[in-house]
């Protein structure tokens, strides 16, 4: 079986990234943009960084803002809505992942009709078309969904979160630029690179992992522990690398799939609203204690690229740990809660279990689990 692999058309990279978007949207011969954004990127003037640059190149858009932290279906409809009345023929995503996730729902259904009931997404979509084209601004150094095929949509009604994933839903071109990221205050910061950091640990580790995947996860996870403490602190070095960071873990695991961190977190951002980063940043090194037995030696080379030294010495349970606990410290050191005592309620607790384990990304984990598993490892972490 062959491995595939999907990236952008195009990326652009580095401080005043953005000024290329006049010269894309140009050149593609767009007419006018749905910019999709949260309500307080346009409040602190984050979107009309962007904005700006489609005014003076005299491009014409219209704002779609009713994006929530954790977009709903109804965000999506009310966006697919938007985008009709504008008359619009591409979409600007800027933001973090629900920006980006509300984006690439709108660009599917606009291109595929016959999905317009956003359930009918979930999983993998037999979706005929590309999406409409997005041009991708990210906001946050974390979710990547500027390079991956994955989103995420809220089904409220149901309290529980919807994967998607689909090669038509790629944004065309990411503008990976330090410069939006600078008003990140120091808890989102945190939250989303510790985010990037499951991303690439758990792609790394993935049962769909191999050589490619392995060359970019591996790098991810070496930019990350060296920056993500910088971008906290909001160093001009720390926010580019964790820029670039984020950016080539999303390149991996968009690719080969993740694992049952990510289906433990999400029930947590469906039913209490948890911001996503956080809900992985604590679940994350319990998890890698569980999933330690079926990773070989890969937890010798997530240690180094930790930046653990002597990690050639060390046994296998020595290595081990080294992992664990360096990405405990740096958990610890950027101020990401221990545990989900403030979190989770007790008895919501099989609940939780069982969406987790009907999670999409739950058959990727490298080691075979259960409700009951799932649920042990919940209340581990009360």
């Amino acid at each position: 079986m062959a491995n595939r692999f999907i990236l952008n058309e195009t990326s652009y990279h580095g401080s005043g990234a953005i000024a290329a978007i006049a010269d894309e949207a140009k050149n593609r011969g767009f007419k006018k943009a749905l910019v999709c954004s949260d309500p307080d990127l346009i409040k602190f003037g984050v979107t009309k960084k962007v904005t700006d640059v489609l005014d003076a190149a005299g491009l014409a858009y219209t704002i779609y803002s009713e994006i929530k932290p954790n977009p709903t279906i109804e965000n999506v409809q009310s966006g697919v809505a938007a985008f009709k009345a504008a008359e619009a023929d591409y979409l600007i995503a800027i933001g973090g992942g629900s920006s980006m996730d509300t984006a690439k729902a709108i660009g599917i259904i606009i291109a595929n009709p016959e999905f317009a009931d956003v359930r009918s997404l979930e999983g993998v979509a037999d979706t005929k078309n590309k999406s409409v084209p997005i041009l991708a601004v990210p906001t946050t150094a974390g979710t990547a969904a500027e390079v991956t095929i994955n989103y995420v949509i809220t089904d409220a009604e149901k309290n529980r979160k919807m994967v998607c994933v689909d090669p038509h839903d790629i944004p065309v071109v990411a503008f990976v630029d330090p410069d939006m990221m600078s008003s990140m205050p120091k808890g989102l910061t945190a939250a989303t690179g510790m985010d990037a950091l499951t991303h690439a640990i758990e792609g790394y580790i993935t049962k769909g992992a191999w050589e490619l995947s392995d060359m970019f996860h591996l790098k991810a996870i070496e930019i990350i522990a060296r920056s993500l403490r910088g971008a906290v602190a909001n160093t001009p070095e720390g926010r580019t690398d964790m820029a670039l960071g984020q950016y080539v873990a999303g390149m991996g695991f968009s690719n080969v799939g993740l694992g049952i961190v990510h289906s433990m977190a999400h029930p947590l951002g469906a039913l209490y609203d948890t911001p996503h980063g956080v809900a992985n940043a604590i679940i994350l090194p319990t998890v890698m204690e569980y999933n330690a037995p079926a990773t070989g030696e890969k937890y010798r080379e997530i240690a180094r690229a930790m930046g653990v030294k002597g990690v050639d010495d060390m046994s296998q349970e020595e290595y081990r740990k080294a992992a664990i606990d360096a990405v405990k410290q740096l958990s610890q050191d950027v101020g990401i809660p221990a545990d989900l005592k403030d979190i989770v309620k007790e008895a919501d607790i099989p609940f939780l279990a069982q969406s987790a384990y009907d999670d999409a990304c739950r058959p990727g984990n490298p080691r075979d689990t259960s409700v009951e598993e799932i649920t042990a490892l919940y209340k581990s972490l009360l």
